[in-house]
């Protein structure tokens, strides 16, 4: 018997650890304890299986999948779907691998809809990951496009059990019938419009549901339009900069190819770092807004400033010029390199803005997994954002002087131009009072350097008359900005804030938010606000987000933008530091940064339609105030 026993046990063994079907039928994968097993030598596995073999033995089965992971959905309200999974004990759900999506569901959308965090885990196939046990349920936002009564709400979900088997991807399919009541109305004034859908929900829609030519062609328009935003900006001196750096020796041809070069390692870098941040979390843009990093690129604006100003020549080594020089006859691999080296950079850190298109696509792509897609529109819009730049190029080489006086003088402005991108990015990380001080230092020395306080010869030319108004005007301006300073203001196109000349009209009252730093202070304060009937605003905030600062000192201090946030409760959640807190709750909203604002009108429901990603000005944003119930 106890050799029938041994017999027994080993073939047993030999099937659990060799056989392929069940393994074919449920693709189960095993952990690495259970692996080391069927790897052993089968005696060593069977002499170590023989004190367990009974414990083992009188295990439990696998549950099937349906009982292990149960999925169930239900109507809310005609805008709401509440979804669920109950897990069963000693199972667990990963929660990269839920997806949801309606089937043939006309005139309804899914909304944006953000899950829990879970639970991290060091999982053996798929790294650090979020996983759910006993249960998890969210609500799922509808977006209404026409007069659909009913939709099929499809999930994808994919789970393991404890004990080290994992179950294949699962899909179930459920139907749904709508309130009749809730349907949008069929007059066409009143019907519920595709406005419906906040911009960056809209974004997310169209990639999901438009052909891959349309999507490339609307990133490509959506770049043109943030080529008008103060988001491309900064990169036009740095751009000059590099144009005029070269001298007499630029031409048209020379010019657009260094442009080039600019533009497309711009948005090739914007591209890549956007995708990886989408598919495995994080903004890797934000990691770029170091201090360190923003003194450090300062400083290189600072030595490049210099070098137009000619206290020394930034030369390549004899070596390095020597290899270039036999690579490319023309001489001008290197300059092109040099061009895309700074468009990259300036990419990650001249530039960190976030509007609805670049958070519709980051969006899509952690959505679906869909990287080629998200990451082709990016680059389109990038290359939209850059189409100014080329121009510039494009016509740099015939309006830049070649040789002379001129180019000298061409060269010192630009060289203010580069100290005022280094004072703009240190504005960043220094204390609020410093810059409206080195702004005024800027404009003050060149100004003197234009003999603004020297008197004009009588037979003075009219180019030099110009320049001395130019130099008065910068010198002003740098005396006002000192007087600024000096009443402590902040703002260097306001220098004078606060000062009247009439004192008894007062300071005009400015819109102050409460600081929240966490997401359950945050939901504190909403609901609180909730249980007194008073709407809440909620800003992301962070002081390296340039469009930030662009709200807070002109649409906020707007009088009828003030007046229409009179009855809200304002709330701003400052993630300059990306602690593990601020990006709890940029998760929590699916948000990849600021500046985002959020509201919440009379629930503790944000009002999707409504968000607001990256800047709008006093106008734009009181229609928005007006657009909400």
């Amino acid at each position: 018997m106890p050799f029938l026993k041994i017999i027994f046990v080993f073939i047993v063994t030999f099937l659990v650890s060799s056989t392929g079907g069940y393994a074919e039928e449920t693709q189960l994968r095993s952990e690495p304890s259970l692996t080391v097993l069927a790897s052993a030598n089968p005696l060593a596995g069977l002499i170590d299986s023989l004190p367990t073999f009974k414990q083992n033995a009188s295990e439990e089965p696998l549950l099937p999948a349906e009982q292990a992971f149960q999925f169930f959905a239900e109507v809310k309200d005609a805008n709401t779907v509440h979804v669920n999974w109950v897990i069963a004990k000693g199972y667990y759900l990963y929660r990269e691998k839920i997806k949801l999506e309606l089937i043939n569901s006309q005139g309804i959308q899914l909304g944006t809809y953000t899950m829990p965090r879970g639970t991290t885990k060091q999982d053996e196939a798929f790294g650090t990951v979020e996983i759910f046990h006993d249960e998890l349920a969210f609500d799922v936002p509808l977006n209404h496009l026409g007069d659909s009564a009913a939709i099929t709400l499809k999930a994808k979900y994919q789970g393991c059990a404890e004990r080290g088997v994992c179950y294949p991807p699962m899909n179930k399919t459920i139907s749904l019938e709508l309130p009749s009541g809730q349907k949008s109305m069929q007059d066409g004034v009143t019907s519920t419009p595709v406005s419906e859908l906040s911009e960056q929900d809209q974004i997310v829609q169209s990639l999901h549901h438009d052909s891959g030519g349309v999507v490339l062609l609307s990133f490509f328009g959506f770049g043109l339009l943030l080529s008008m935003t103060p988001c491309i900006f900064p990169m036009i001196p740095i751009l000059s900069g590099i144009i005029v750096g070269h001298g007499n020796r630029i031409t048209t041809a020379r010019a657009f190819f260094l442009s080039l070069s600019y533009v497309v390692a711009s948005a090739f870098t914007y591209t890549v770092f956007g995708v990886l941040a989408a598919l495995f979390g994080g903004n890797l843009q934000t990691t770029f807004q170091q201090p360190w990093i923003i003194g450090l690129f300062s400083g290189v604006f600072v030595l490049l400033s210099l070098s137009m100003f000619g206290f020394y020549d930034l030369e390549l080594p004899n070596s390095l010029k020597t290899k270039l020089h036999n690579s490319s006859v023309k001489h001008q691999d290197g300059s092109l390199w040099g061009a895309a080296i700074m468009g990259a950079l300036s990419s990650l850190i001249v530039g960190p803005c976030v509007a609805a298109p670049l958070a519709g696509a980051l969006i899509f792509i952690g959505q679906s997994g869909n990287a080629l897609l998200g990451g082709s529109a990016l680059f389109a819009m990038g290359m939209g954002m850059g189409v100014p730049l080329l121009l510039l190029g494009a016509s740099a080489g015939k309006l830049l002087p070649k040789a002379g006086g001129w180019l000298y003088s061409t060269k010192a402005v630009f060289g203010v131009i580069m100290l005022g991108v280094a004072v703009w990015m240190l504005s960043r990380i220094l204390p609020p009072s410093v810059p409206i001080l080195l702004w005024s230092i800027l404009l003050i020395l060149p100004a003197i350097y234009l003999n603004a306080l020297e008197p004009l010869p009588l037979n003075s030319s009219g180019w030099s008359k110009l320049w001395k108004g130019v130099g008065l005007m910068m010198f002003a301006y740098g005396l006002i900005l000192l007087i600024g300073f000096s009443m402590g203001n902040d703002n260097p196109l306001k220098p004078l804030k606060g000062f009247a000349v009439n004192t008894s009209q007062g300071v005009e009252e400015e819109v102050v938010f409460e600081r929240i730093s966490n997401l359950a202070a945050l939901e504190a304060k909403v609901h609180e606000a909730t249980l007194n009937h008073q709407p809440v605003m909620v800003d992301f905030y962070a002081d390296w987000c340039i469009s930030c600062k662009e709200m807070e000192a002109y649409t906020f201090t707007d009088p009828k933008v003030k007046k229409a946030l009179s009855t809200y409760k304002l709330l701003q959640l400052d993630v300059t530091k990306d602690s593990d807190d601020d990006k709890a709750v940029l998760a929590k909203f699916n948000l990849i940064g600021p500046p985002a604002i959020l509201f919440f009108s009379g629930s503790e429901q944000e009002d999707t339609a409504h968000r607001v990603i990256g800047y709008q000005d006093a106008e734009t944003f009181l229609k928005t105030l007006q657009g909400i119930k």
